[in-house]
């Protein structure tokens, strides 16, 4: 069989991937048609800046690259260190292969708009994969100097059947990693007060950084607040993590039903005890020691609730609801969001898959949990 050169593959598909097109959001309202409309309208102007998460998306650089991170082009940057998280994620270390003083103002301009992630390019196969950079906080390995000079840090699993997570965890200290961004995937509005981020797995970097940006907005007036549910497969990947919410928790099925079992419903399940810290000596794991450094730099504006499958602990559509109704309701989308981070297939079962039409990837209608729970005056963004 002719063999194909890389260059040679870009469909066009492929191409509409890399161009990395705008996405629109979606709702959990049923109010009127005029309210929806209203609703529609702002969410248009709200997420108009977000774009595709593009993975897999083919990718080339154009140009001679620059030493400054930029959407246009791949821009060169040194492997500093792989630390290992668990036994099938590890925390990445980077710094630009040639320092500028203009990454520095990338980053902070990114982190001040809301969630954002970079495309890390796989050279041998041409394609490429969004990550989330983790935000600064108190219990970061970062120095000052390190943050200054441009350093950012991933929390990367190793996908079995992800190209470019095990390239990644193929390569020696040192080595170089193309990256372009950042790519702006969700949009904090200032107004916001209020945010539920439903994360499973690798997708609580996504909600550490909306974290981020929410409560560094903080002043004399406001004290926004983010309650996250992050819910994991193993107990190392949150080793230590105690729940902000004791709760009775199903003792049985998942919150993983594309592996094959059925989520059971609460009043089916048995009690389950709460979980139970570290034992003394034992070190939590580096999410949970961020978390926890999120919580005590802004003491009473964030919750966090653990989930575990291996300890029949899963987000059910009580969680949710409980965790959106202190908020009350003032009929502003503006100031309330659910966002949804994770794998697709825990997107899909938790507010709806996202959708491809002509080349774009959009969110699709809101369905899943979310859906059933007719939440109202909750803005929904699928990241």
């Amino acid at each position: 069989m002719k063999s194909v050169l890389p260059s040679q593959r870009c469909s066009c598909r492929a191409f509409q991937h890399a161009i990395r097109p705008r996405r629109f959001a979606s709702t959990a309202s049923s109010n009127t048609s005029a309210t929806a409309s209203r609703k529609n309208r702002w969410l248009g102007v709200l997420f108009v800046t977000a774009t595709a998460a593009g993975a897999g998306a083919y990718v080339r650089s154009q140009g001679p690259g620059s030493t400054t991170l930029n959407e246009e082009t791949f821009t060169k940057y040194s492997l500093v260190s792989r630390e290992p998280v668990s036994a099938t994620s590890s925390l990445f270390t980077l710094r630009p292969r040639y320092p500028s003083g203009s990454n520095y103002d990338v980053y902070e301009n990114a982190w001040r708009i809301g969630v954002w992630s970079v495309m890390f390019k796989q050279p041998q196969l041409q394609i490429g994969r969004d990550y989330t950079p983790l935000p600064t906080t108190s219990a970061t390995t970062l120095t000052v100097d390190e943050e200054n000079e441009g350093y950012l840090q991933f929390f990367i699993r190793k996908d079995p059947f992800g190209e470019v997570s095990r390239y990644l965890h193929t390569l020696s200290i040192g080595a170089d990693i193309e990256m372009r961004g950042p790519q702006i995937e969700c949009v904090i509005p200032e107004e916001t007060k209020e945010i539920v981020f439903i994360a499973g797995g690798t997708g609580i970097a996504p909600a550490l950084q909306a974290g981020h940006s929410l409560l560094s907005r903080r002043n004399d007036e406001s004290r926004p607040k983010i309650h996250i549910l992050w819910a994991n497969r193993l107990k190392e990947d949150c080793l230590g993590g105690v729940s902000d919410t004791p709760r009775t928790l199903p003792s049985r099925g998942s919150w993983f039903p594309w592996f094959g079992t059925e989520t059971v419903a609460p009043e089916q399940a048995a009690p389950a005890p709460a979980p139970a810290p570290a034992p003394l000596g034992e070190a939590a794991s580096l999410i949970v020691k961020e978390l926890e450094a999120l919580k005590s730099q802004y003491p009473g504006q964030v919750k966090v609730d653990y989930y575990l499958d291996e300890e029949n602990r899963f987000i059910r559509k009580d969680d949710i609801s409980e965790a959106v109704k202190s908020s009350g309701s003032d009929g502003s989308l503006r100031k309330k969001l659910i966002l949804v981070s994770g794998p697709e297939g825990f997107i899909g079962y938790m507010a709806g898959p996202k959708v491809w039409a002509q080349g774009q990837e959009l969110q699709g209608p809101v369905q899943g949990v979310i859906k059933e729970l007719d939440l109202k005056d909750w803005a929904v963004w699928k990241l």
